[in-house]
């Protein structure tokens, strides 16, 4: 059974450092350097160190021209897909593009006097790259959550890449998600090898401007490697969900929450309860044990729940609140009467489940929010996967002679402290000698 925990406030019991330092466990030592190996080889010898690492990492002879899933494949699992799931894909693409419509930036321009006009213009970046899980299944859902946002924003390139299985293809329904969410390239090949290419370019894939998309430490190392290069969204670790429970909690719930987080198979994953009765907090852990048990692979879960699987119990809402913060978690469930009271005690959360029906896979596949999303207690500083991700401004500065000839002494005087005598100049020169 997963260990129940008294949490007093400002304490940090043995099992709650466990939890916090999970970020620092997360990555192996020799992943680093195997990283940035093979990212070298992608940069300097382009489709073919793709081609040999495919076959030597993932067990696919694959040529250069076999890159690239064509057009008519995609359309044709489209065709396919048996209709309940195209419905049901057509319709969570649908509520991710709603959601994010209203994420859109717009270009804004103010008058500063003198004729002045000071404002910042929004672009959306040339071309977008996503990184989609499958090594045990297809990840349809994070290709919509990725793939969405960029179009929303106006990527007029949006790549797509996840590893080839052993058919030397890509799984129709993936296929079939890709052709309804507009992407224009759907590449197969495996994480790092995938991040270089989209990164570095090669002769079958053009470069792109920002990389984004969850996955395990060696796709998170190679997006943190190539970060210059291109931009990302954020290095992503192991998931993890926190469920503050109060009397009104259906403890089969809460447990059922906790496993749909710790069944991601890292054994990094953590699945926390915090409540404020110890009677429920040993329902919980009674909950989680009896439905790990019926599992059709028990093993699944086993490894995280022992490593970070907990049900603290807190002396009051205040305390309980308190070590929801301090996880700063990824996914956090309210399972109490009135979520909307407490909402406002949560500082620090990747996305908030608001009462005991906003189960977290309601936010993984449907509702409309994102579900790439800041772990390791970077929630923070860090946000989820927005439109914004796609999106770069450009400030716009219209000066006048007006402005510059009643201004322009400051910006000298500035320069000159700064030991910066060109840029004085600029100024100087534009105002005539100084007197």
């Amino acid at each position: 059974m997963i260990p129940v925990v008294r949490y007093e406030k400002g304490t940090t019991p043995d099992r709650l450092a466990k939890i916090l330092a999970r970020a620092d466990t997360a990555w192996d030592a020799g992943v680093l350097s195997s990283v940035a190996e093979l990212l070298a080889d992608v940069k300097t010898r382009g489709d073919e160190a793709v081609s040999e690492h495919t076959a030597r990492l993932d067990g696919v002879e694959l040529s250069p021209e076999q890159f690239r899933i064509p057009r008519e494949a995609m359309k044709t699992a489209l065709d396919e897909l048996p209709n309940e799931l195209n419905a049901a894909i057509r319709k969570a693409i649908d509520n991710v593009r709603r959601f994010h419509e209203h994420q859109r930036r717009t270009s804004w321009f103010v008058e500063d006097g003198d004729g002045v006009i000071l404002g910042k213009r929004y672009r959306p970046v040339d071309a977008a790259g996503i990184w989609i899980p499958g090594g045990s299944a297809p990840l349809i859902s994070t290709l919509y959550m990725c793939a969405i946002p960029a179009k929303v924003a106006g990527v007029e390139r949006v790549v797509a890449c996840t590893a080839p299985q052993k058919s030397g293809s890509i799984h129709p329904a993936m296929l079939a998600a890709a052709e309804l969410c507009g992407v224009d390239e759907f590449y197969q090949m495996g994480g790092v090898l995938a991040v270089g290419a989209m990164a570095y370019g090669t002769d079958t894939v053009a470069p792109v401007d920002v990389i984004v998309g969850p996955g395990n430490q060696y796709v998170q190392a190679a997006k943190q490697a190539v970060v210059g290069t291109v931009g990302i969204d954020m290095i992503a670790g192991p998931s993890e969900v926190v469920v503050i429970a109060d009397e009104t909690a259906n403890a089969e719930w809460v447990a059922a929450d906790m496993l749909s987080q710790a069944e991601h198979g890292s054994g990094l994953e953590a699945a926390v309860a915090v409540v404020t009765d110890e009677a429920l907090g040993s329902q919980i852990a009674e909950e989680v044990e009896r439905q790990a048990a019926a599992l059709s692979d028990p093993s699944s879960v086993a490894v995280s729940l022992g490593n970070y699987g907990t049900v603290f119990v807190a002396e009051d809402m205040d305390a309980a609140c308190e070590v929801a913060n301090r996880i700063a978690a990824e996914h956090l469930e309210l399972h109490v009467a009135d979520p909307w009271q407490l909402v406002e005690s949560i500082r620090h959360a990747g996305a908030i489940f608001m009462g005991s029906h906003a189960t977290e896979p309601v936010g993984d596949y449907y509702a409309g929010t994102n579900h790439v999303l800041p772990t390791g207690r970077a929630a923070r500083f860090a946000s989820s996967l927005t439109v914004d991700d796609f999106v770069k401004s450009s400030s716009l500065v219209a000066y006048t002679p007006t402005r510059l000839r009643n201004e322009g002494r400051n910006i000298v005087a500035i320069a000159e402290a700064e030991g910066l005598e060109c840029h004085a100049r600029a100024v100087q020169a534009r105002l005539g000698p100084a007197t």
